[in-house]
């Protein structure tokens, strides 16, 4: 966790993640990229044009600059190292390729979910950015006050496809010094007798190497009511999921799974691209 990128359009839902990045920095002695983007007018696509030519650009660029400054001078970042970047260009592609040019080991973002029937996570560059970051992707959905992870719920249904990212789940959860409950939710739709089911992790576990965990296999109505009651009734303090690059958000399970507990989930979900 020695750098990590949190992209900010200087909403309460982006200082929300900044603050948990700061956690996390100052924990692992880390530094923080912090990016903001400015779109540009069809008028820049022009090569002949220069940003200077535009004072629009320029005003926004100095706004968004005095911001940035703002948010560095927090007392929450106070020791620790923070870089600051405007990029010119889609935020969600931009926050891709910052990521890779600069070997970050966390994209820390924020979103506010879902509320009824209105899902805000769809569409937005959060989930783009989920459904592209070959980086694992941590997802704030409010102000986390006392950040802590002790207990990390990583949900899978421990399939032959699972096993692509599973070290980097491994990884993550050594890093930040946490517990790692291995859950499959049982349901009415696709059963497994207890014992099946605990063949299959055992099977499973047996190509890895895995040091502070724990296997739980959950009984619920389907999988997302299982994973967000399993980490609501044993407090987990971070759910991690697998998401599947070439449809959105699509995963391992079925339907449209890790896409309802990233939306719906009230605790900070982190994914990893399978």
């Amino acid at each position: 966790m020695k750098r990590i990128l949190v992209p900010t359009d200087f909403s309460e839902n982006s200082e929300n993640a900044l603050k948990v990045a700061a956690k996390l920095a100052r924990k692992h002695n880390g530094e923080i990229i912090l990016l903001h983007f400015l779109e540009l007018p069809h008028a820049v696509k022009d090569p002949a044009t220069s940003f200077t030519d535009i004072p629009e650009i320029m005003f926004f660029k100095k706004a968004a600059i005095n911001k940035l400054e703002d948010m560095m001078d927090s007392d929450y970042l106070e020791g620790i190292t923070v870089l600051e970047a405007i990029q010119f260009e889609m935020a969600f592609e931009g926050i891709i390729k910052v990521a890779k040019i600069n070997n970050v080991d966390l994209i820390c973002m924020g979103s506010h979910g879902a509320s009824g029937f209105k899902e805000m996570f769809i569409g937005s560059n959060t989930e783009k950015v989920v459904r592209t970051s070959d980086i694992p992707v941590l997802i704030i959905k409010k102000d986390e006050h006392d950040f802590d992870i002790n207990h990390m719920v990583y949900a899978s249904d421990f399939s032959e496809e699972c096993k692509k990212n599973f070290q980097s789940v491994i990884n993550f959860s050594e890093k930040i010094g946490a517990h790692l409950n291995l859950l499959m939710v049982n349901t009415p739709n696709s059963f497994k007798s207890t014992l099946v089911a605990e063949e299959q992790l055992k099977s499973f576990l047996s190509e890895f190497t895995v040091k502070n965990y724990s296997t739980h296999i959950f009984n619920d109505a389907n999988v997302e009511k299982g994973v967000l009651n399993f980490a609501r009734h044993y407090k987990m303090d971070l759910i991690g999921i697998s998401t599947h690059g070439r449809k959105g958000i699509a995963h391992f399970f079925n339907g449209s799974i890790s896409e309802d507990v990233v939306n719906h989930a009230i605790r900070p979900v982190v994914t990893f691209k399978l």
